[in-house]
Formats: structure tokens, C-alpha cells, sequence
């Protein structure tokens, strides 16, 4: 024996399993599931999104007959905060959740280039690759100083670089760049950091760590360029005295070579004295002494 029962759908209850599948910067996927399975008609749900940081409220209406429910809620603010209720329209028991959008990156290339009493703290426009951001926000920088234990806020600029100055001897920095926050600072950029430990040297203050690459490069290549030369000009001179002495030794041999005999005669210094020394020296021809002439 069984029996077939129904249950009869109740639209009080919440929707089921509600949570996030997806957050950018300015969206959010949500997914969730139906009261009940098998709905056997078109339901009608009410999204409520709070922005918890401007004290704002949306509603966004959703039909569908699916037992579960994909939504994408967008227009929303990069680095925000977001309470997110899902119900029936009958305004039954409900799901919430929360949901952080994704900050706004943080800006490239961030360095430091010294001069006699300040530094300089230069890096590219965020405005590149955010289309989200507008130069009128500007950047807001931080600095913390490690030998203190304090993090002091410098400012905000909407200029890409921002001067520093009454840096002390000895301490060591770390400077950090961001989007400036809106609404009481809730809602701010990734930060790039820089960390500055040059004072402590007690020489003249330098390019950070991220410059020094190209100053020694600028130092290294003409160097090497020079010695390259030195090289070069060394191997010439080196072949010049050599093809010289070359030369010089072909034209001796040359002198010396008897055809005669097939090759060069060459004598000793030594001989040489020796013939001189024992030739007799001729002073002259008397005059009753006949010439014969063969």
C-alpha cells in the first residue's frame, strides 16, 4: 500500500543558500535557491542592496520559475561595502549576506627622487588602467616610521607626486600611496609602498632602492665602454709592432740571402771584429813600386 502526498508550497520561507559567486570593482554575482524545489510557477524575489558606507538603499526585482537563481547586481563602488537581502516579494523571511567590492589597484612605478633638504615621491596616474578613477579624487600618503612606531598621514594631491620634507637621520620610512579614501575613509585604493632607508648611512641622501639599478648602470656601461676601447686600440698597436717587426726581419733576410749558395749568411759581431783587427790596414802605393794591372 502508499499513498501520494503534496505538499502544498509554503511562501513564507526564505529563499535557500544565498551567497556570492563573483566581486569586481563595480558588480557582484549573487546566486541563491528557490524556497522549495520545483517551482511550478514564476517567482518574484526583491534584492535589497544597502550601501553600508553611504547609508544608501537599492531594490532590484527578479522573476523566474528556476529553483536556482543567478543575479548580478552592478553599479556599484569600487572598495564598498554592501548588505545584501534576498525574499519573495510577499516580503517573506529572508536571506542576507555581505559583500566587499574589489578596491580600486594601487597606483605603479612609485619612487623617490632625493634633493638636498625634501624628497620627492613620483608615480604614474591610476586614470591608466582604471577606468573607475578620476584624477579630481586625487591620492591621499602615509608614512611610517619604523624607529617611532607611529604611521603619520602626509596629505592627499592630485598631482602624481607629492614632496616630503623633515625627514629625520637614522629613521627609517615607509611611504604608501592610494586613491584617496571617500566617506570617512571606508572606501579607499589598494596602497603602494616604498620603503626609504637611506638616512641612517650618514651621507647625503640618495635614490631609494628602486632607483639604484639605473644609477649603476649609468656608472657600469661607460666604464665598460671605455675598457672596450683601451682593448681595442691595445690589440691595434699590438698588430702594428707586430707586422713592423715582420717587415724588418723580411728586408734583413733579404740582404743576407746568397743565391748561391740557397739561403742568408749571417755573421756574428765577434767575427766581425776579429776579420777587422787582423786585416792589414793599406796607407798608400809608393812611387817606384810599377802597377800591374791583369
Amino acid at each position: 500500500d502508499y499513498v501520494v502526498v503534496k505538499m502544498i508550497p509554503d511562501n513564507r520561507l526564505p529563499p535557500r543558500h544565498l551567497h556570492a559567486v563573483r566581486t569586481g570593482k563595480t558588480f557582484a554575482v549573487i546566486k541563491w535557491e528557490s524556497p522549495y524545489d520545483s517551482p511550478d510557477q514564476d517567482m518574484l524575489y526583491a534584492v535589497a542592496v544597502k550601501d553600508l558606507v553611504r547609508k544608501t538603499d537599492k531594490i532590484y526585482k527578479v522573476k523566474s520559475r528556476n529553483s536556482t537563481v543567478e543575479y548580478t547586481i552592478k553599479k556599484l563602488e569600487p572598495g564598498g561595502k554592501y548588505h545584501v537581502i534576498v525574499q519573495l516579494g510577499n516580503m517573506s523571511k529572508e536571506s542576507s549576506m555581505k559583500i566587499n567590492t574589489v578596491p580600486l589597484s594601487a597606483p605603479d612605478a612609485l619612487k623617490i627622487i632625493t634633493e638636498n633638504d625634501h624628497i620627492l615621491l613620483f608615480w604614474k596616474s591610476l586614470a591608466l588602467k582604471e577606468s573607475n578613477f578620476n584624477e579630481s579624487r586625487g591620492y591621499e600618503i602615509h608614512m611610517f616610521d619604523s624607529l617611532m612606531n607611529i604611521t603619520a598621514y602626509l596629505g592627499n594631491t592630485t598631482e602624481n607626486f607629492f614632496k616630503v620634507s623633515n625627514l629625520k637621520i637614522g629613521h627609517n620610512y615607509s611611504f604608501t600611496v592610494q586613491a584617496r579614501c571617500l566617506y570617512g575613509g571606508q572606501m579607499c585604493g589598494e596602497p603602494a609602498t616604498l620603503l626609504y632607508d637611506e638616512l641612517g648611512t650618514g651621507e647625503d641622501m640618495s635614490a631609494t632602492k628602486s632607483g639604484r639599478p639605473t644609477d649603476v648602470a649609468a656608472i657600469v656601461v661607460p666604464v665598460l665602454f671605455l675598457l672596450l676601447v683601451t682593448l681595442g686600440i691595445g690589440f691595434v698597436v699590438l698588430y702594428m709592432r707586430h707586422r713592423r717587426l715582420q717587415n724588418s726581419f723580411t728586408a734583413f733576410a733579404n740582404s743576407h740571402y746568397s743565391s748561391r749558395l740557397g739561403s742568408a749568411i749571417f755573421s756574428s759581431g765577434d767575427d766581425l771584429g776579429d776579420e777587422d783587427d787582423e786585416a792589414p790596414m793599406i796607407t798608400g802605393f809608393s812611387d817606384d813600386v810599377p802597377m800591374v794591372i791583369a
